[in-house]
Order: C-alpha cells, then structure tokens, then sequence
C-alpha cells in the first residue's frame, strides 16, 4: 500500500543507522520528531465537491486528497502537519483516450481547471492545486498503462502515457527490450510525466534522455489533437516534439507515447573507484566523458556527499575495513570521493570499455574498488527516498536542487550554491548538512545536483520558511553562474520565476503563446511554468 503523506510503499522502510544520526546530530544539531496529522483529521479538511457527478470522477474524499500534491518539499510539510487548503473538486480515472476527451468535455462545460496526474512523484510543485473560483478536476492517467504495439522491425514502442517505469519494462523485457530510463523515482512515476518533465534517468549516458526517447504520439489540447508521427528525423520545420517535452500540462494531457527502444545489453554491470579529492575525479570523469565509451552512467560524489554515504549506509564492520583500505592506498578518509561508473552492451565492448575506464581513473591516482559496491548501489537505487520517511521521523527535512553547467563551471557553482544554503541557515541561527554529486555527465559538461538536511523546526511555518530561504539562495547562485534552473525535475512552481533568466524576455513570450494557443482559457495545470 502507499504511503499517503510520504514516500512510497508502506511496507519499506529505510533504517537511519546510529553512526549516521550521530553525524547528522553532530553535522546539524539534535533533532526532535514534530507531530503529524493523522489522516481522519485531514479528511476532515476536505469540503464537499463544487462539480456535479459524473461517471468517470470521483469524490472521494481520500481520493481528493492523495491528489492534491506532489512529493515537493512543502507538499511534504502540508501534508504531514496539516497546511494543505486546497483540493480538487474529483478525481477523473479515464480509461482510454477517448475517456480523457470526455472528460475535458466535461470540465469545459463546467468551467473547471485541469490538473493531469500521473505517478505524483513531482518534487518542484507540479501538482499543487490552486485557490481558485473554479472548480479542479484531477485527471489521473493510472489506467492508461497498456503497451499498445511493440515495432521492432523500427524498435519503436507505443504506450499509453499513464505506465509506470516498472510495467514498462515488465512489458518490454518480455520481448526483449528496454526503454533504459531510470530515474530515481522509477517505480512511481509515469511515461507522460517523463515526457512533459523532460526527465532524465539514471543511466541516460547510455540510452539518452527523454528527449532522445520520446520519439512522437498524442497529446489532447482543449482546442484539439495534436499528433506527432515517430519520424526517425525531419527538417519539416520546428520539432512540435520539443513544444511537447517540458510542457508539464499547460497546453494538454498526452495519451500516447512512442518510445525509442533498445535491445537488452548483453552486459550492464556497475563498478566502484574513489578519488583523492572532488578535483581528481571531476578531470577522470570528463575524460571518460569526451572518450564516447560504452557507458551507461558515470557518478562522482564529493567528499561530503562521500561521508554521508558511508554513515547512512550501515554495515559499519565494512565501511571501516573500506576506509583502512583507501588508507593503505594514499587517500584521505576526509577528501576521498567516491565514483560509480556503468559498462554497457556487448560483453568484448563493455570489457574494453572498463578498461579504458580503469586507465583513465590511474592516471588521477583512482582506487579500484570493484563490483560488489556498484552491486550493492544497483540493489538500493530507488530505496533512497525511503530515507527521506525515517529522516523526517528523526526530526529533519531533506531536500534536493539540480543545475547543469559547462565543465569550467562545475566546481565553482557546486562550491557557490553549498556555500549559499549553508549561509542561508546561518542567518536563522541554524546548521544545514550539503553535499553534492555529478550524475549525468555530457562531453561539454555535467549536472551537479545537491541535497540539503536541516533540522525541523518547531513550526510547519518556519521550517518552510528555512526551506525558502535556501532554495532561493541557492537558486540565486545557479542563475548568477549562468546554469540551467533545472536538469531533470522541471520547473513547476517552485522554479518558474527563475525561468524567464535562461530563456529571455522573447523566449517567454513564445511559450506563452504556444500555451494560449493550445489552452485559450487558461484551463490546464494554472500556475505551473508560467503565470
């Protein structure tokens, strides 16, 4: 069962080991747990539905409310200490395409605002619903997950845009096949918002991103279908797949998806080395990042994000033998960054490619430390927010950010936007744990994607306002460098007034007709992206 006011599956839960809460304590300060709401209150909260009935919506009340976020952190703080106010009117649970015509229909004739939800795992307010006039409908798109035709004369795949990432591959790998795309919120989070998210999975150095994925399909507008055929390339003009990727349902509900696919590898297999400091890794990785190896994923944390690992990995017996070891070895305990790289595809390519990989890593004074780390990281790779339950349990919040940005600029906006949310807690008299990793490594550049851990405070208020005071600081430093706002999460609400700093004044002025065009009366998810 899921969990209503957090991550994931009820039945999971990630243990925060005593080592790791003594750091964090040490790193932070002792925490105390807050109370949460407990669910018959919230339900409680939710009022009766403006909109009449209608055979595919409900107004369950429940329903309602597991609808009415995201997994952002103030959707965390709203929904376990009581602060969410507003909720759709139903929840639509169409069936089909035609279904999902229906019920824009429906809400056209209703005046209602329309808020497409697919896996809800959004972290940058998505799905938040507006305080508005008008009635809101959620569209859920869970029983739109059928594959409708595998190609693989083409190794095309269509899907309906409400899969999930683990029946994706469930009904692909029958066949032989693999969509690749594994974001950490993998098991919850739907094709559609991959697309409209321009989402970017774990192992995009291999297979690529949405953007190279997402090969064409439907998209319902309230002025109409828009369909784009899964052309292998055209010149015909601007690429309305691309008006399409990162539209986050301002302009309609996507339906159909049309995947690129890729046969299984014959090898995909992940392996550890760590660094001498964040410096010697950043030159490794760039180099195996321009060298066009068969990788599937490079991932280079720094000292920090190193330490943290370890202290919330348990098995402490190990980490210690580990540390002796890099010891041995030259490195320092303090500055060693630890590095995952992934081999991919045909076993004699994959081998000379781990090769190259390992030569590369020696010359910057790399440890090998084998298979069985990158074993026991492909193990847990979607369980880590699961610890964002136990942290919040513990007493802390914990929160991410992302950018990407040229390789001359990677050090500086990783060491400015830790400096800035460590400095935005200082001002409140209060500590924040940063620590920060590349993880998705391009020839001109990488991401550099950060996480945060404070203490909650003695209000829902407060902590938010913590929780702003380092998300704009940090955001600040991003645009200030000249970084994107965002790699991978999307824009939602809690990017969008940083957007208009990447795109220009005209550059949002095209969006927003695309937008008007599609959505003349501003019907679809209002407030998220633009205004």
């Amino acid at each position: 069962m899921r969990r209503w006011n957090g991550w994931g599956d009820t039945s999971i839960h990630m243990e925060v080991p005593p080592a790791g809460k003594g750091l964090l304590a040490e790193w932070v300060g002792e925490a105390a747990p807050v109370a949460d709401i407990a669910l018959p209150q919230y339900l409680e909260k939710v009022p009766e539905s403006r909109l009449p009935e209608h055979p595919l919506c409900s107004a369950d009340k429940k329903n309602r409310l597991d609808h009415a976020h995201g997994q952002s952190l103030p959707d965390w703080v709203a929904m376990r200490q009581g602060l969410l106010s507003t909720f759709p009117d139903v929840v639509a649970h169409p069936g089909g395409a035609e279904e999902v015509e229906e019920v824009l229909s429906f809400a056209e004739k209703n005046e209602a605002l329309v808020i497409p939800y697919g896996g809800g795992t959004s972290v940058v307010g998505h799905l938040s619903v507006p305080k508005s006039d008008r009635p809101v409908i959620s569209l859920s798109l869970e029983r739109l997950n059928r594959l409708l035709s595998l190609d693989s004369a083409n190794n095309l795949a269509t899907f309906e845009a409400g899969v999930v990432g683990p029946d994706i591959e469930a009904q692909l790998r029958g066949h032989g096949y693999t969509l690749g795309h594994f974001p950490q919120s993998f098991e919850y989070s739907s094709l559609g918002g991959w697309v409209v998210t321009r989402s970017s999975g774990q192992q995009s150095m291999h297979y690529g991103r949405m953007d190279n994925l997402f090969a064409g399909g439907e998209m319902l507008t309230p002025t109409g279908r828009l369909t784009m055929p899964p052309l292998p390339a055209s010149a015909a003009g601007p690429d309305l797949r691309q008006v399409v990727l990162g539209s986050e349902g301002r302009m309609g509900v996507i339906t159909k998806v049309v995947c690129r696919v890729s046969a299984l590898p014959q090898k995909d297999e992940f392996f550890g080395m760590f660094f001498p400091s964040f410096s010697h890794g950043m030159e490794a990785v760039r180099e195996m990042a321009r060298a066009r190896l068969p990788l599937s994923m490079i991932r280079l944390s720094n000292a920090a994000e190193t330490a943290t690992n370890m202290a919330l990995a348990g098995h402490e017996t190990q980490m210690n033998l580990l540390k002796k070891y890099l010891s041995i070895r030259g490195l320092d305990r303090n500055e060693a960054c630890m590095c995952l790289v992934g081999v991919i595809g045909r076993r004699s390519l994959a081998a000379q490619g781990k090769n190259a990989v390992l030569a590369i890593a020696k010359k910057r004074r790399g440890v090998y430390v084998g298979k069985p780390m990158g074993a026991a990281w492909e193990k847990k790779r979607f369980l880590a927010p699961y610890l964002r339950n136990s942290l919040w349990d513990a007493g802390y919040a914990v929160d991410t950010l992302e950018t990407c940005v040229t390789w001359d600029k990677v050090a500086p906006v990783m060491q400015s936007v830790e400096r800035a949310i460590s400095g935005a807690m200082a001002r409140e008299g209060e500590k924040a744990h940063v620590f920060t990793h590349l993880s998705h490594v391009y020839a001109s550049g990488s991401s550099v994607y950060t996480t945060f851990i404070w203490r909650l405070a003695d209000s829902p208020q407060k902590t938010l306002e913590r929780w702003r005071a380092m998300k704009e600081a940090a955001s600040a430093a991003i645009v200030e460098a000249g970084g994107t706002i965002s790699h991978q999460h999307g824009v939602g609400e809690d990017h969008k007034p940083y957007l208009p700093a990447e795109k220009g004044e005209l550059g949002m002025k095209l969006i927003r007709s695309l937008v008007k065009t599609a959505d003349p009366d501003g019907r679809m998810n209002p407030g998220k992206l633009l205004d």
